[in-house]
């Protein structure tokens, strides 16, 4: 078991403070932190991505018990989550960073509410966190505690992970609504009467 851990514990670290970084960035009302900030959060998914393949790849061509063998059948939750951050969190960062960059050429550059907006798109924090919860079962059980033979245990575990994941959601995009509708022009004040004739 504590071999299985050694494997676990940096693939759960990387991806929890991937979840806190990207948590994080659409608070950062300014261009160049919230480009910096991004630039960390794409080091730490990519690691990430790295580390659980690497886990699953290792298990997969292993024929035998040894800890990557268990630890890559532990990381098989994170499997679906990790998938999703590759198809869409990867590119979604890339574009956010580059569109602060356009905006940090001097430090004190506030960062557009668009921007903010963009930073707080579910598909950024939430599959990231998703897969940073999705590993803490692999860690759990790497520590001693059999999820799987315990019911007592098992159904509170699902019920709070799926609440969790549906807080998770339902903050992320509240949120990024919130940021949108502070990026919309505003509403014309203008009088819609059309206008009458000129008399000259």
């Amino acid at each position: 078991m504590a071999d299985q851990l050694v494997v676990l514990l940096p693939v759960a670290a990387v991806w929890t403070a991937a979840g806190v970084v990207a948590d994080g960035l659409p608070r950062l009302d300014r261009a160049r932190a919230l480009r910096r900030r991004t630039g960390w959060l794409s080091v730490l998914t990519l690691t990430g991505l790295v580390l659980t393949a690497a886990v699953l790849v290792l298990g997969l061509q292993s024929a035998g018990t040894t800890a990557v063998d268990r630890a890559a059948g532990g990381l098989a939750l994170a499997t679906g989550p990790a998938l999703v951050v590759t198809a869409c969190t990867v590119r979604r960062i890339g574009r956010l960073r580059a569109g602060a960059g356009a905006f940090a050429s001097a430090p004190e550059t506030p960062a557009p509410h668009g921007l903010r907006a963009a930073a707080a798109h579910p598909l950024i924090g939430l599959p990231i966190q998703v897969t940073a919860l999705a590993v803490l079962p692999a860690v759990v059980s790497a520590a001693g505690v059999d999820l799987l033979t315990a019911p007592a245990v098992t159904g509170p575990a699902i019920t709070v992970g799926v609440l969790g994941v549906t807080a998770i959601g339902v903050r992320h995009a509240l949120r990024h609504n919130r940021l949108a509708e502070r990026a919309m022009p505003p509403a014309s004040t203008g009088s819609t009467r059309p206008a009458g004739p000129l008399h000259v």
